[in-house]
């Protein structure tokens, strides 16, 4: 059975290639919460709901007055506006389920960080990636890929740039049978138990990591200045220690065998 596996690596960059992925997000966010703009204006002065389509349509004559957005890969930016699209069919469907629905809101730097190439304009060769209009570096590939890449996501994290790869794999349904059988209960005080007795305390990151995440943010909040970069290294110290905090927890749910 055919299925979507992600595969996140980190990238070995350059400053010239991370220069090139800053440009392309900044455009990318400009474009997103032009966007928006454009739909809630639309709707609110003509009464009109624009979608992917009326909007996608005007990406040519966009390009051809802005040659920073021309810059940037033509699917790229296609999915910036499905992205568009996406933020607000979740809002007409939370308000027609009556939920809450919040309303999509413009997206600033620190909550932009990422952009696809959703079909093409990127290539692996080896551990070289290349991307259209960006340009190429070397991946730190640590498993390798099995099955078909079909889209490339560029992410800006705290410690660096990463890629994840969407792969399309066939995926087997069922599970060969062992002829055994055993009970878990999942819990917060201890992670599992096993009918076997067997039990699998918590390792609760996060608490043990709770005094130097203190320090950390404390750090931040005695730097009064939001432009220096002494504010700027500390921001970027405190996002490092949620960053490992992050990616501590699949690691230990993942590589933890119960039975």
């Amino acid at each position: 059975m055919p299925g979507v596996k992600a595969y996140k690596f980190k990238l070995k960059t350059n400053p010239a290639f991370e220069q090139a992925c800053v440009f392309t997000l900044d455009t990318c966010r400009e474009l997103y919460n032009a966007s928006l703009q454009e739909r809630r204006d639309a709707y609110q002065i003509n009464h009109v709901s624009l979608n992917y389509n009326s909007q996608s349509a005007q990406l040519p004559g966009i390009k051809a007055l802005r040659p920073d957005v021309a810059a940037v890969y033509s699917q790229v930016l296609q999915d910036v506006l499905r992205r568009s699209q996406k933020a607000f069919d979740n809002f007409f469907r939370r308000v027609k389920a009556g939920q809450e629905p919040g309303y999509p809101r413009f997206k600033g730097k620190a909550f932009f960080d990422s952009f696809v190439y959703p079909q093409s304009g990127f290539s692996l060769e080896g551990d070289k990636l290349h991307l259209s209009k960006i340009g190429s570096c070397r991946v730190r590939l640590s498993r390798p890929i099995e099955g078909t890449i079909k889209t490339c996501t560029i992410k800006r994290e705290a410690d660096g740039w990463y890629v994840v790869f969407a792969v399309e794999c066939n995926q087997s349904r069922f599970i060969p049978k062992t002829g055994k059988a055993a009970g878990i209960d999942l819990g917060i005080e201890c992670f599992a138990a096993v009918s076997n007795g067997e039990r699998v305390e918590n390792p609760k990151h996060y608490r043990a990591a709770e005094s130097e995440l203190k320090r950390a943010q404390r750090t931040v909040t005695r730097r009064k200045n939001k432009r220096s970069n002494r504010r700027r290294k500390a921001i970027n110290i405190l996002a490092r220690k949620h960053l490992h905090i992050k990616g501590s927890v699949p690691t230990f749910t993942t590589r933890r065998r119960l039975l």
